[in-house]
């Protein structure tokens, strides 16, 4: 059970953190590093934010 209950959680972990990363990306924000790091992404490797004009 308990194997199941951690698959669930860190699915809806890396669920909410893409769509956090995505809203950022979408607004001209660099995403949380927290987010990008539960994506498997280096925060450090992610470019800057770029604004939209």
């Amino acid at each position: 059970m308990t194997a199941k209950r951690n698959f669930f959680g860190r699915a809806f972990a890396v669920l909410g953190a893409a769509s956090a990363a995505a809203a950022a990306v979408e607004g001209g924000r660099k995403p949380r590093a927290r987010d990008l790091t539960t994506l498997g992404i280096d925060p450090a490797s992610f470019p800057a934010a770029n604004r939209r004009a």
